[in-house]
């Protein structure tokens, strides 16, 4: 027995009890909420109806979800529905609330139904609720008619009846064939069997991988340092200021301090990096040579 039944709830009581509106009265209330945001006028529109939500609620606790839970969904959708609500379309409310608390139902199962989404769109909210119905009346009319079905046919099947794409079916029968379980499961019933945990890859860096970048690093810092020795003052200045640093300056800027033009600065940082580049690639030929 689940835990909610065992806790009293009294609205369903309450709705039980509440008035039946005719649809005079019905029209009056909705006319009053809309136009003039009379709110007792929505609490007893939203009071005559919640008998109806608590019914579609109950249609839903097979997918294991708490009834106290159902009827608050429920509930929501039906304050939505009254909050939406035309009534100079000429329907009856409870026509329109039917499809606005059934959704916010739908929306609350698939939300808790596994730890990972179930689905978003149309087509997976109408297999997530259809999709095992439809497939035992297939499985039924393939015995009666002494046919075979494999997977794949009967995914195919099930998609030509409901609609949806072949993808879409394939995917939902993965997610609702298991359910959730702990990765601090243990994998058998052995003393000393490993939890599902430990079979994870860890993405982490391994050792041998952080012996090499740090290797990498230290390399790369001594040619950079190497590189930077083969410039003037000057031009080991403006590479500093303007590639070292956190906040890079400007050439503008450098131009001032050093009474350069801008122009003559950018040129001086090519220049500068053209015999960096030629000193990096001394180091690496040298390096290739010692490989060979």
């Amino acid at each position: 027995m689940a835990l909610d039944t065992m806790i009293e709830n009294p609205l369903p009581k309450r709705a039980m009890k509440a008035e039946l509106l005719d649809a005079e009265t019905e029209l009056k209330l909705a006319y009053a909420w809309r136009d003039e945001r009379d709110v007792q006028a929505l609490h007893r529109l939203i009071n005559a109806y919640m008998r109806l939500a608590i019914s579609m609620a109950s249609k839903f606790r097979r997918y294991g979800a708490p009834m106290n839970d159902l009827i608050q969904e429920a509930g929501l959708g039906l304050m939505k529905a009254a909050d939406k609500f035309d009534p100079d379309r000429g329907v009856r409310f409870s026509t329109y609330a039917v499809w606005w608390i059934k959704a916010s139902i739908q929306d609350y199962v698939m939300r808790n139904w596994s730890m990972v989404r179930t689905g978003s769109t149309s087509s997976q909210k109408s297999l997530f609720f259809n999709m095992r119905r439809v497939q035992a009346q297939l499985e039924r009319e393939a015995a009666a008619s002494g046919e075979q079905l494999d997977q794949h046919q009967l995914h195919q099947k099930i998609a030509t009846e409901i609609g949806v794409p072949l993808r879409d079916v394939q995917m939902m029968d993965g997610r609702l064939s298991g359910a959730d379980f702990s990765l601090n499961a243990v994998q058998s019933a052995e003393d000393e069997g490993r939890e599902w945990i430990e079979a994870l890859e860890d993405d982490s860096a391994q050792a041998a991988e952080l012996v090499e970048e740090s290797h990498d690093t230290r390399q790369l810092r001594t040619w950079l340092v190497e590189a930077m020795q083969a410039l003037n003052d000057r031009e080991r200045f403006i590479i500093t200021e303007r590639k070292l640093r956190d906040k890079p300056r400007t050439l503008e800027s450098l131009g001032d301090e050093l009474g350069l033009s801008k122009e003559r600065v950018r040129q001086l940082e090519a220049a500068a990096f053209q015999k960096m580049r030629k000193s990096l690639e001394t180091c690496s030929r040298e390096v290739q040579n010692f490989l060979m």
